[in-house]
């Protein structure tokens, strides 16, 4: 008898921790969080993201160039390459000018649309007989905007995964951990948009820096005489000699004071001489 209430008594208890455990896992998977990772995130959505019908994303080039050279005439020049802004649709966004010891420059930045690229910079190439410096580089970024498209695709994805379970959780704890998670893939959005936007903005316009300037003659040497060199040379010694006077006026103070102790010291010397 005592062997059958003791079995009795096993089998209870272990079938009562049975529903406690099963009670538990069904808590604990009542609300699956997607993978935190990137990457298991992307391979969980690549079925999602798979589309054969999308279009060949074409290439993707950034044009700059940067062009300096010499001109007779700065505002004959400056004219021409307003022109060549006009006829291209492009904009000035830098413009300053100025004067070195040998000459007056005006430095400009342009944007231009990269599908007038060439068109403009053939416009400003015409009657210029030499370019100091005429640099133009082209880099390829289709891998990288592809890159960023498909990261950009990956988050937003699972933005909606998290936010579709959000709307099942029923836990404080559960919508605080999901909440975080989708403030912290909106962040990577933003930044993510951020570069696309970026990218393509250089891209769809293109960067030209333009440098011209003039050399202006040296003729101070013919125009000024040896006569006037001497009397400039005379004005100058004049000029330093009444700057030295007046640094000694003002200096009175001290020759005072040097006198008086001079006066003193040669009264005490004929003293002991008599």
């Amino acid at each position: 008898m005592r062997y059958i209430f003791f079995l009795f008594f096993v089998l209870l208890t272990f079938s009562g921790c049975s529903k406690h455990e099963e009670q538990a896992n069904m808590m604990v998977s009542a609300v699956k969080l997607p993978p935190k990772n990137e990457s298991a995130a992307s391979s969980d959505l690549q079925d999602d993201m798979a589309d054969p019908a999308s279009p060949e994303i074409p290439q993707k080039i950034i044009k700059e160039a940067s062009i300096r050279f010499e001109t007779d005439n700065l505002e004959d020049t400056f004219n021409r390459i307003q022109t060549a802004i006009a006829a291209n649709k492009a904009s000035i966004q830098n413009d300053s000018e100025g004067k070195d010891y040998n000459n007056v420059y005006r430095n400009l930045t342009v944007r231009v649309p990269s599908q007038n690229f060439d068109s403009f910079i053939s416009a400003i190439s015409k009657g210029v007989s030499y370019f100091e410096r005429k640099d133009i580089t082209s880099q390829n970024v289709t891998e990288e905007y592809i890159d960023l498209t498909t990261r950009l695709k990956t988050k937003r994805k699972l933005e909606e995964r998290y936010l579709q379970i959000l709307q099942k959780a029923t836990k404080i704890s559960e919508i605080l951990e999901i909440e975080k998670q989708i403030s912290a893939i909106r962040e990577e959005i933003e930044a993510k948009e951020g570069q696309l936007k970026y990218l393509e903005n250089r891209v769809s316009e293109s960067t030209v820096t333009i440098e011209f300037y003039k050399t202006i003659a040296q003729k101070e040497g013919v125009k000024t005489s040896y006569g006037s060199k001497i009397w400039t040379a005379i004005q100058s010694g004049f000029f330093s000699l009444s700057e030295f006077l007046i640094s000694i006026i003002s200096l009175w103070p001290f020759i005072i004071l040097f006198c008086i102790f001079a006066y003193f010291i040669r009264k005490r010397f004929k003293r002991k001489k008599t």
